[in-house]
């Protein structure tokens, strides 16, 4: 079984060990947080948690693989940031992808977390770090780029484009053809039926975009 760090202490986490535990043929070996962070927690899932400044001196990255499942905080901003670091430090990451997903051949980068029930039709292409909560539908030709967030039950109809950090919130929906530019930010049940403006924040059904603010200054 090939031997896997989680990143991170929380919800996310614990979810992650549950599924690689259960679903999956990773063995988790144990948890890593940035010293700061770890607030003297010492152990979570009865399984050591190591400081992440330490953790190549205590686990090669010749044998073991990272998974960073994390929340998307600051747009995914927080997300790309651990995602980097972990890189940076040498590590190649996994990702999983749940057994009752449907998925057709697609292709999925590096540390995608991908639920159950999301059906991602054929010719769909994942990029990195990639969050897919559960019972979303994704389209056909779709192409969804790096530090995306997808919450549940979502619909991204067919040959849309999702750009490097969207976050997209429960019951949105995306009409085909669509391009949601960088950092657009679909609110719970907004409809998009036109292709969106960078970091813009779309509310409603029709969607329309929130004058005045970026989905940069939006706590998630």
């Amino acid at each position: 079984m090939k031997k896997v760090i989680i990143f991170g202490i929380n919800d996310f986490a614990e979810l992650a060990h549950y599924y690689l535990t259960n679903d999956s043929d990773f063995d988790v070996v144990c948890f890593s947080v940035n010293r700061n962070y770890r607030l003297g927690v010492d152990s979570f899932m009865g399984l050591d948690v190591v400081d992440f400044e330490l953790i190549e001196s205590l686990f090669s990255p010749r044998e073991y693989l990272f998974f960073a499942p994390m929340a998307p905080s600051k747009i995914n901003f927080l997300r790309r940031e651990i995602y980097n670091s972990i890189k940076l430090k040498g590590y190649n990451l996994i990702s999983y992808i749940s057994s009752k997903a449907t998925t057709f051949n697609t292709e999925f980068g590096e540390n995608c977390f991908i639920l159950e029930n999301n059906t991602i039709q054929p010719f769909v292409k994942v990029g990195n770090n990639v969050v897919m909560w559960s019972g979303n539908h994704i389209g056909h030709h779709s192409q969804i780029k790096n530090h995306v967030m997808f919450t549940s039950h979502v619909v991204l109809s067919g040959h849309c484009i999702v750009e490097d950090y969207c976050f997209l919130g429960v019951n949105s929906t995306i009409r085909d053809s669509i391009v949601l530019a960088e950092g657009t930010l679909v609110a719970m049940s907004t409809s998009i039926t036109k292709s969106t403006e960078h970091w813009g924040v779309y509310i409603g059904n029709p969607g329309k975009m929130l004058e005045g603010k970026s989905s940069k200054d939006v706590e998630i």
